[in-house]
């Protein structure tokens, strides 16, 4: 599918012109839509992919669309019409990116298009979560109920994905540190030590196998660092290019499952992301099938999505969700398909599976203070490994040329 921008102008009024963004595949189809819309096509532009990296700041946050949310929430259960609402945020949206979205959203609305699917046309803001609970809410005619829910859901994911990344900033400048100083030893340190040692010992002084591991190593970063360092971030680069592939980021996914202590967060997280969306979207009217293949895109994690669609297969042909659940406990937690399975007798799946994601989220907190305290000492171990090697490989061949000397 490609992204079109449009101008037309409306069969009923033509003093009206209309612009807007939609997908599609050829410009006639583009044209077909807008006919159906009532409007006549006056110009239809393909959008270019380079266009919107060029302009940059087109990146709207979380902490914008929780708000958003919140604000739409009470303009509607206080009588205020969804267009007006959506022109009124738009008016008052600080981000230029966002303000551009909300007013083609309304004019998809005023073209005839449901509230949800115009949120559906912009998937890098409005997630697949969003945009079900968004159309359950217009159908059971529940919208500002749901976008409570909504805003609530987003802002307990917020908190948790803003905790993990405290969590692991710290351990993250560390490494940085603990890198920087290893090259800093090896390209400038270790060099003039090896100079020292070799003028006190001469040529043809026996050296200590660590201490010769150790000038090697730096004799190769100061011969060929116009290569050692480019290889290295090549490598680095070509990682993270392969772990956005879909393969590499399965096997990311699944490695990251089976490295402790990190393998308990990302389960923790996971188990309470799943109970909160799928309890949202349970509670908000969607189907549970849509819900469970909904709740899989949302988890983050390939192999929870796999899980969870094989799941939504299952349940097709008449499985119970909470049995399918007790089944895989290296992903759930035997408490989560209990939990489920009590929903299920006495139909009040979202009500108990809020509880469940509580009570999961308190002990991300837990798991993630934990995990802070264990990464600190570690990281100084580390960092004072590196040192000693570094004094021991000094240390020693100078110890030996003394006793030499006094010989």
């Amino acid at each position: 599918m490609t992204k079109f921008t449009y101008t037309a102008t409306s069969s009923a009024d033509t003093s009206k012109t209309v612009t807007g963004e939609i997908e599609a595949a050829t410009r006639d189809d583009v044209a077909h839509t807008l006919i159906k819309q009532n409007l006549s096509p006056v110009s239809i532009k393909e959008t270019k992919s380079g266009l919107s990296l060029s302009l940059g700041g087109g990146k709207v946050k979380s902490d914008e669309i929780v708000i958003f949310t919140r604000q739409l929430s009470a303009m509607i259960g206080a009588g205020v019409p969804l267009l007006r609402s959506l022109n009124s945020l738009a008016e008052h949206a600080e981000n230029p990116a966002f303000k551009k979205i909300l007013t083609e959203v309304t004019t998809n609305i005023q073209s005839g298009s449901g509230f949800g699917d115009s949120l559906a046309k912009y998937p890098n803001t409005f997630s697949d979560v969003y945009v079900n609970m968004v159309r359950a809410g217009e159908t059971a005619g529940i919208l500002d109920d749901i976008l409570k829910r909504l805003a609530t859901q987003q802002e307990k994911n917020a908190t948790i994905r803003k905790k993990v990344k405290s969590a692991m900033s710290y351990p993250m400048v560390l490494v940085v540190i603990t890198i920087g100083a290893f090259f800093g030893l090896m390209l400038f340190v270790i060099p003039q030590i090896g100079t020292i040692i070799t003028d006190l010992g001469g040529p043809d002084a026996e050296l200590p196998l660590l201490t010769r591991i150790m000038l090697g190593i730096s004799d190769v970063l100061l011969g060929y660092y116009w290569i050692v360092l480019p290889a290295l971030g090549g490598g680095v680069f070509l990682l993270l290019k392969y772990i956005r592939t879909p393969g590499g980021k399965r096997k990311f996914h699944k490695l990251i499952l089976k490295i402790p202590p990190v393998n308990g967060i990302v389960k923790k997280v996971a188990v309470a992301r799943f109970a909160r969306t799928y309890s949202s979207l349970v509670g908000a009217g969607v189907s549970v099938i849509e819900s469970i293949n909904v709740t899989g895109r949302a988890i983050g994690n390939t192999m929870y999505e796999e899980a969870l669609i094989d799941a939504a297969n299952r349940v097709k042909n008449g499985d119970q969700l909470s049995k399918i659940i007790e089944g895989n406990e290296s992903l759930f937690p035997s408490i989560l398909s209990q939990m489920l399975s009590v929903g299920e007798e006495t139909g009040q799946t979202d009500v108990v599976l809020i509880k469940v994601a509580d009570f999961y989220e308190e002990e991300v907190d837990v798991a993630i203070d934990g995990i802070s305290s264990i990464i600190e000492p570690v990281m100084i171990v580390m960092m004072g490994s590196m040192v000693g090697l570094i004094a021991a490989s000094v240390m020693g061949p100078i110890a030996s040329i003394s006793q030499n000397i006094q010989g």
